[in-house]
């Protein structure tokens, strides 16, 4: 399994398996959302919430199997071979963003399905759903701004 996600990949770039299927799965996610918050805006609040709540658990599932080591590698590497700076810039906001957007859009979904403890529980989902959104959003434009770095712009790919 793990020589089948080291193959290349299926977008023509010098990406492997896994950094293709991770961009077009945060893709998908990013689209789940939208439909998700189309779906709140129409007033289909119940099926807004499992669209969303699905999106998240798929988005902690994800970062957990796809990014998380990539990340830690390259930043273990630090380096080796020389590399241009945005190659490292570029995946730390990401993560910054993106992981800030994952822990606040966990928070959201656990409130919203009742799992949240009572002293951090609010009302005023609307704001929290937008900044949730918001930060999803960015995290993949910033997230596609990695996969073109490292596999387009970087003559040197990461290995992983």
């Amino acid at each position: 399994m793990i020589a089948l996600f080291h193959s290349p990949g299926f977008l023509g770039t010098n990406a492997n398996l896994a950094a293709d299927a991770t961009l077009v799965i945060s893709i998908l996610v990013a689209t789940l959302f939208t439909v998700g918050m189309l779906l709140a805006r129409s007033g289909k609040y119940q099926v807004h919430r499992w669209v969303q709540t699905t999106a998240a658990s798929l988005n902690l599932v994800l970062v957990l199997w796809m990014m998380v080591l990539p990340f830690r590698d390259t930043i273990r590497d630090f380096g080796e071979p020389p590399r241009i700076a945005g190659f490292y810039y570029v995946p730390l906001i990401h993560g910054m963003i993106g992981l800030s957007g994952l822990f606040f859009g966990l928070f959201v979904v656990l409130r919203a399905n009742g799992l949240m403890i009572k002293p951090l529980r609010f009302n005023n989902y609307k704001t929290f759903m937008r900044i949730s959104y918001g930060l999803y959003m960015l995290a993949t434009l910033v997230g596609i701004g990695v996969y073109v770095m490292w596999f387009i712009i970087e003559p040197n790919p990461p290995l992983y």
